[in-house]
């Protein structure tokens, strides 16, 4: 299981650790991944997503999953997320 968060994308990331001598020495920077369950009005269902903390809050924000999805760009999302999404557009245009 990859360490990428399924909304948003983001991954690990490189850098140093910078000792109080200044001595480098390279190192993993991973993301804030949580599972969680994500519920669909649209859809009337639940799905878990793994998923950053970062990401979690920008989901409250925008008002749950159906509107995060809708303003998402498809690179982003995770190959799971886009079919729930185009799922969600589906049944909102059939309504």
């Amino acid at each position: 299981m990859s360490r990428v968060c399924e909304l948003t994308g983001k991954g690990p990331m490189t850098g140093n650790t910078v000792s109080h001598a200044n001595n480098k020495s390279r190192r993993r920077f991973l993301p804030n991944l949580n599972e969680v369950t994500l519920i669909s009005d649209v859809l009337g269902q639940s799905f878990k997503f793994r998923v950053t903390a970062a990401a979690l809050r920008s989901v409250d924000h925008r008002g749950g999953l159906d509107a995060y999805l809708a303003k998402a760009r498809d690179e982003e999302l995770s190959p799971a997320a886009l079919k729930i999404k185009k799922d969600i557009v589906k049944a909102q245009a059939s309504a």
